[in-house]
């Protein structure tokens, strides 16, 4: 975190082994609201913001690593759960510093985004659209992101924490997928590894992402979270916590 002008806005709370939560697109830290209280009962959860200024994949690692280092000094270790480009993200923390995972999770990610024209065109958009516009355009389109037995109340707490968001951060992110892709390094991950899909995601093939995934990381396990979408999270009948415990146990 050598960028003085970055602040990662890193919380933590709770105890025990250090617990990551990587955000998505958005870059916010504000979006795991409803995961953390439970989370901290058995882990030591660390939250914290992207560097909206990161130019390349190796920056965020980068921040990433020091996130772990403050979460866990101890051993310089952490589960990481990664979300949507918060997973592309972790995948390829993974591959790059893997004795700092002690356990990865993977939710609604994919190694590669693909088809890439998609990518050109929202970069495209956001730099011709009214920035002011943008809740607009989420909320316009929440019945194809969200889960749909999301709460109203979620959802409109999730336009109100992500309406000031940067555009910078957004084109930047964007940008990164562009040249990003680390199918052939998938087999290098050590870690144990948790790939969750969301049955009902529209924008992006989780479920075939997942088992695209699973078949090509080490021992790996996927999941398929049932009626949910892209941004589940926030829905009330989705807990991180008993998830991971399931998986724990099993």
């Amino acid at each position: 975190m050598n960028d003085r002008s970055y602040d990662p806005g890193l919380t933590l709370d709770g105890n025990g082994p250090g617990l990551v939560l990587v955000p998505g697109i958005a870059g916010s830290d504000l979006l795991f609201y409803r995961q953390v209280p439970e989370l901290v009962q058995r882990y030591r959860v660390a939250t914290y913001k992207l560097r909206d200024s990161a130019t390349s994949m190796t920056e965020l690692v980068a921040d990433l690593s020091a996130v772990v280092d403050a979460t866990s000094p101890a051993d310089r270790r952490a589960v990481i759960i990664g979300e949507s480009f918060g997973g592309a993200l972790a995948l390829s923390f993974a591959i790059a510093h893997p004795e700092q995972v002690r356990a990865l999770v993977i939710l609604n990610s994919f190694p590669c985004f693909l088809p890439q024209f998609r990518l050109h065109l929202a970069i495209a958009g956001i730099q011709l659209m009214p920035w002011g516009a943008m809740p607009l355009v989420r909320r316009l389109t929440a019945f194809r992101l969200h889960s749909r037995h999301t709460r109203d109340a979620d959802i409109e707490r999730f336009l109100e924490l992500t309406r000031d968001l940067s555009r910078e951060g957004y084109l930047g992110r964007l940008r990164i997928l562009t040249r990003y892709d680390v199918r052939d390094q998938l087999k290098t991950i050590t870690a144990p590894t948790l790939l969750l899909a969301a049955e009902e995601d529209h924008l992006v093939p989780s479920p075939q992402q997942a088992r695209f995934m699973g078949e090509r990381i080490p021992g790996a396990r996927v999941k398929v979270l049932e009626g949910h979408g892209h941004i589940c999270l926030i829905a009330e009948d989705l807990s991180l916590a008993q998830i991971l415990e399931d998986w724990h146990d099993r």
